[in-house]
């Protein structure tokens, strides 16, 4: 098991996983690390199902972790019951504190303060389990925005090392494995939407086009 790492381990790494397909890198990573470590985070959002069958086929038992705003399009929350039931996930949800979150329903801090509504609504929660863990999750990937165009497989990220087992996979391998294993997408898809973020926040467009319509906010900040 892999311990401690300094930025020429975290090169070898990217090296090595470069060279794999995505469920031999989920695989793979079980390996270098102790399952107690690694933590996976899900918006349940447009094509979630790709990263989650990919965990549910190596690793049923392992945590999926469910940001829940309180903001969320009522067809993600079926979406992710759906996917719950469908794959036998392991999904706990976390949210804001309590006062915090009816701050930012109060002030409407999505309309004139999106940064510190999602830092309260998302990074927060987050935060709190973070330190629990050595690897983070997460199924960006690098056509979504430029700054994810500019990511590695490995990534360290203050005290934690992200990984992004899809990062290579484009928008048509992406749905391409989707319908080949006959998974279900997010029913917002067939409406425009391919990118789910909160509904205060999100309209149909392509790519992440629709986040945060009309402001250059590209990033709700958990992965900056």
């Amino acid at each position: 098991m892999i311990d401690t790492l300094n930025h020429a381990d975290i090169k070898k790494l990217n090296q090595q996983y470069d060279t794999l397909n995505v469920y031999q890198r989920v695989e793979q990573l079980y390996k270098d690390y102790n399952a107690n470590d690694i933590m996976i985070t899900s918006a349940f959002a447009a094509t979630s199902a790709f990263l989650l069958k990919v965990f549910s086929d190596i690793n049923k038992d392992q945590i999926i972790y469910f940001i829940d705003t309180g903001y969320h399009f009522k067809e993600t929350l079926i979406y992710k019951e759906y996917l719950t039931k469908l794959y036998d996930l392991n999904v706990i949800s976390i949210k804001a504190d309590p006062a915090e979150y009816q701050f930012s329903k109060e002030k409407e801090l999505w309309k004139n303060s999106p940064n510190r509504c999602c830092h309260i609504n998302k990074v927060k929660p987050l935060d709190h389990i973070k330190k629990d863990y050595k690897i983070w999750v997460s199924g960006l990937m690098k056509w979504q925005s430029d700054h994810r165009s500019g990511l590695n497989i490995f990534e360290e990220k203050e005290s934690i090392l992200k990984f992004y087992p899809l990062l290579d996979i484009d928008y048509t391998q992406r749905d391409q494995f989707i319908i080949d294993h006959h998974l279900p997408f997010h029913p917002l898809k067939s409406k425009g939407y391919s990118s789910i973020g909160c509904h205060h926040c999100t309209v149909p467009g392509e790519d992440r086009h629709g986040r945060w319509n009309n402001s250059p906010k590209t990033e709700c900040g958990l992965h900056l």
